[in-house]
């Protein structure tokens, strides 16, 4: 063993031994007497760990591991304990052309480290390589921009906490920035905004609760570097998609502290929110890390095992980037695998969160043929019992060749839904939409899923996400207005589908602001009233704008940040989404668990789904292929495939859900008496709130909706 005393900080081992410790598990394990630490290479000779003062964050002690079992280095420091602050330092050759990349003069954070101390600093010599040239080792010192791994106590009293376990048929998933939605909150106790635990007090839980959402999906949470360029700009990475740590909550989030006190707030935010009966489901960045591409800092995996943890391309000196961020990790390598499965893990089991969101995640699924269903990592995935419980959702593309997977990923994925998004913007922005298209998108996508096996609820409907623009955005502005993140407005996708409704932006013109509101609850509207999940993005049920911004992932500001004073109509409009998530909850025609066929079910009333012209007559094959932007659909409430919980047929009221995607105003005629005799009015888009109409409709009565809008009726149950 070689052991290099440098000075002895205040949390020293009480001996000098350190003693050969386990190969398993990886990281720094704490067991009440002295820490373990473990961390795999394949190709370092050697590795150091280096403690640091907590105080002064001087190095004080570098100790080389005394053993290697199955590529892990490991040792065991006795009277070490909770607090400690520790990186590593790994020897082996510097060899990038053959994509080895090791220099024990960069500190590296532990890529199992349960907690982070510090942030990223891009002035003290984080580059592995002279700046000018990635083939020349940088020997400068870099401890004094990089974080330092956190010994941690893992106890915590969870209080019987219990997931919400919603089922898929139940959710409505709300995709939130953890601080966006809280740095302004009036509400809210000033030191706690943008914390875990300013996210888990009751006025934001209020209003989850008041908007009657079931999971909050938040934007990544994993502790993330902000990118170089960046930082000399003066701008951070906000939304949090450049991982340094996926076993470590973001330190920014933290009113405790970043020594530790993180890890127990996010587990308190955790708990909070089951109490509440909401669930917890994190997006995770598998695809890449921050480290960029060759040119790119050197923090973690680039120095321990350069050529193990990513895809190297042909010249072995470069990456193959199936992400457009420089990097792709190699999901091909068992040490990948393994690294994102026991992240996986951890925060299923340790943390309790309910489920996941995997960012461009082809690239999880790509080998070396290209992307495929049956790729290692949906094998383990498919038989691992602990994820077995959770929800896990994939964003069905990257940027490689082959990437847009939207339909192709196996049981039990469920996906972001990119054709439902385009589909819908392009259809109320007044493009040409096959009506065949839309008909699948309403109805669950059935073209995309039913042939894996999967039901309806594996699409995961929205309009809008946090890449693009919010809702208020999507009805004023059509082109991309990201001049603030420095780029010249070259970021950012220039295809939005969207209509700003005759005039570029804010506008006081009163007609264009009718039109906008009404397009806003037609979309809320379309939404909701489609099978499959609904995720709304956070702020649109307050009109939150980004001022044309569709790349907002730099901007920690009031560009992003949720604006709390409403007014009259910013409150309407939050009441009208709140009654449609009810309307979703209390119609379970709205909620299927199997995909319509057409017919009539258990000798129902009417058929499960039955599609209308304007005059009131069922729809033909000839009708589906001809134009036209006004459309019904009827949802039979007593033709509903399968069993609820308790074994009992389920069955509720039908609905009738007339669309006028026409700029002028169009009469529907209701279908005949066998449709339904008596129709109440339940919604009509026209209008700031649902409401019921004077008087009920009845068959075969005309009804004239307004230009742009929707109106939902409702024919109880036998009648």
């Amino acid at each position: 063993m070689n052991r290099t005393s440098i000075a002895p900080p205040s949390n020293a081992p009480m001996t000098g031994v350190v003693l050969p410790g386990r190969h398993q598990p990886l990281g720094a394990t704490w067991d009440g007497r002295g820490v373990n630490f473990a961390v795999w290479s394949s190709h370092a000779s050697a590795i150091d760990l280096c403690l640091f003062d907590p105080e002064s964050l001087r190095e004080t002690m570098r100790i080389r591991l005394p053993e290697t079992t199955a590529h892990v280095f490991h040792g065991y420091v006795p009277g070490l304990g909770p607090g400690a602050l520790y990186g590593y330092r790994a020897h082996g050759p510097w060899d990038p052309e053959r994509g080895h990349r090791f220099n024990a003069a960069k500190l590296l954070v532990d890529p199992y480290a349960r907690a982070l101390a510090g942030r990223v600093d891009h002035r003290h010599h984080v580059l592995g390589h002279v700046a000018s040239n990635d083939l020349l080792r940088d020997l400068h010192d870099s401890a004094g921009g990089c974080p330092k791994g956190v010994v941690v106590d893992d106890r915590f009293d969870w209080e019987g906490d219990r997931a919400p376990d919603v089922p898929w048929t139940d959710t409505v998933l709300y995709e939130v920035h953890l601080k966006g939605m809280t740095a302004r909150h009036p509400d809210v106790a000033p030191g706690l905004r943008g914390s875990y635990a300013g996210f888990a007090s009751e006025p934001v839980i209020a209003h989850l609760k008041k908007l009657g959402v079931t999971s909050v999906e938040l934007l990544p949470i994993h502790q993330a570097i902000d990118d170089a360029f960046l930082f000399e700009k003066g701008l951070t990475n906000y939304w949090g998609y450049q991982t340094l740590g996926y076993f470590a909550p973001d330190n920014r989030f933290s009113s405790s502290g970043d020594r530790g006190g993180q890890v127990r707030e996010f587990k308190k935010m955790v708990k909070r929110l089951h109490a509440a009966g909401i669930e917890v489901i994190l997006d995770v960045v598998f695809n890449h890390t921050c480290e960029g591409n060759h040119l790119g800092p050197t923090l973690c995996f680039r120095g321990l095992d350069n050529a193990a943890y990513y895809w190297l391309g042909d010249q072995r000196r470069l990456y193959a980037d199936f992400t457009g961020t420089g990097n792709s990790l190699d999901p091909r390598h068992p040490q990948v695998l393994k690294l994102v499965m026991d992240s996986l893990r951890y925060w299923v089991t340790e943390m309790h969160v309910d489920g996941f969101r995997f960012d461009l995640a082809t690239t999880l699924g790509r080998t070396s043929r290209g992307f495929s269903p049956h790729a290692p990592f949906f094998d383990i995935v498919h038989q691992d019992p602990v994820l077995a419980r959770a929800k896990l959702i994939a964003e069905p593309w990257d940027v490689g060749e082959g990437g847009y997977q939207v339909g192709g990923f196996p049981q039990p994925f469920a996906e972001w839904n990119g054709k439902y998004r385009d589909n819908v913007r392009r259809f109320w922005a007044g493009y040409e939409p096959h009506r065949r298209e839309l008909g699948f998108r309403v109805t669950g996508s059935s073209d995309l899923f039913q042939a894996s096996g999967r039901r309806p609820y594996a699409s995961i409907n929205f309009v809008t996400a946090h890449d693009g623009f919010p809702m208020a955005d999507l009805v004023s502005y059509e082109r991309k207005h990201n001049e603030a993140n420095g780029e010249g407005n070259r970021d950012g996708d220039p295809n939005n589908n969207a209509w700003n409704c005759g005039v570029e932006g804010p506008t006081s013109d009163p007609e264009i602001v009718v039109i906008r509101r009404k397009q806003v609850r037609n979309m809320l509207s379309t939404l909701l009233l489609s099978q499959g999940v609904p995720m709304l993005l956070g702020g649109d049920e307050i009109g939150r704008t980004q001022r044309g911004n569709n790349n907002a992932y730099c901007q920690d500001n009031e560009v992003s940040w949720f604006d709390w004073d409403l007014d009259d109509e910013r409150r309407a409009l939050l009441e009208f989404t709140a009654k449609l998530v009810s309307l979703r909850r209390e119609h379970p025609v709205l909620r299927r668990r199997r995909f319509f066929q057409g017919v009539h079910v258990r000798g129902s009333e009417f058929k499960d789904l039955a599609w209308f012209r304007p005059d009131g007559e069922e729809m033909t094959r000839h009708d589906w292929d001809s134009a036209g932007r006004a459309i019904a659909f009827l949802l039979g409430g007593d033709a509903i495939l399968g069993l609820d919980d308790q074994g009992r047929p389920i069955e509720g009221d039908s609905l009738l859900v007339l669309i006028n995607g026409e700029r002028a105003e169009r009469t529907f005629r209701l279908p005949a008496v066998e449709w339904g005799a008596d129709w109440e009015w339940l919604v009509d888009t026209a209008h700031d709130s649902t409401r019921a109409a004077d008087r009920p409709s009845h068959a075969r009565d005309e009804v004239l909706l307004e230009a742009l809008s929707i109106v939902v009726l409702r024919c109880r149950h036998g009648g």
